[in-house]
């Protein structure tokens, strides 16, 4: 483990304890310090990969990483929709949007979108309130941790993609001065 990783495992554990003597919503105030950090290392492998690798699958089996980007956004628009109460205001990334501009624009709008909707919520309006989701009712903050989760899950895949084309991902990267 690096000293990055080591920093940021030590502000994941300390975020909650100083987020309540901060904030009146350290529950939200966390989940969107989390989905911040995990989606600036989406956007940097966005814009790392070179765009001839966009259409590189791990298998044939598999999305490709155009594919995964995309996913990664349609899902911040629906997952955070869902949040919201509303209907997604962006749809069908993953099947229709392959070049590499695009798909980081459209990555960039889902965080903007997801951000608007953590800027909204409340611990109690997060807790107490719920929407329709994949396991039933689901309270809505809950349904903006899932967002941060599964981003993970696909963040994992193109890391492992970017190394298998000998790319070192930004999670890996050594910390410039002011990261």
């Amino acid at each position: 483990m690096n000293l990055r990783h080591l920093v940021f495992a030590a502000l994941l554990v300390a975020i909650p304890a100083a987020g309540s003597a901060q904030t009146a919503n350290p529950m939200t105030a966390n989940a969107k310090i989390q989905f911040g950090a995990l989606s600036g290392f989406v956007v940097r492998s966005a814009e790392k990969v070179p765009e001839d690798l966009y259409s590189f699958r791990a298998t044939p089996e598999v999305r490709s990483m155009a594919e995964l980007y995309g996913h990664i956004a349609d899902a911040m628009f629906a997952m955070c929709a869902t949040a919201a109460g509303s209907k997604p205001p962006r749809t069908g990334i993953e099947k229709a949007v392959t070049a590499k501009p695009a798909l980081v624009a459209a990555l960039k709008e889902g965080i903007s979108y997801c951000n608007s909707v953590y800027d909204s919520m409340t611990d109690q309006k997060g807790s107490t309130e719920t929407v329709p989701f994949y396991f039933g009712p689901t309270p809505k903050l809950s349904v903006m941790y899932f967002v941060v989760t599964h981003t993970y899950e696909h963040y994992g895949n193109l890391v492992t993609y970017m190394r298998l084309k000998n790319i070192v991902p930004p999670s890996s990267e050594p910390a410039k001065p002011g990261q």
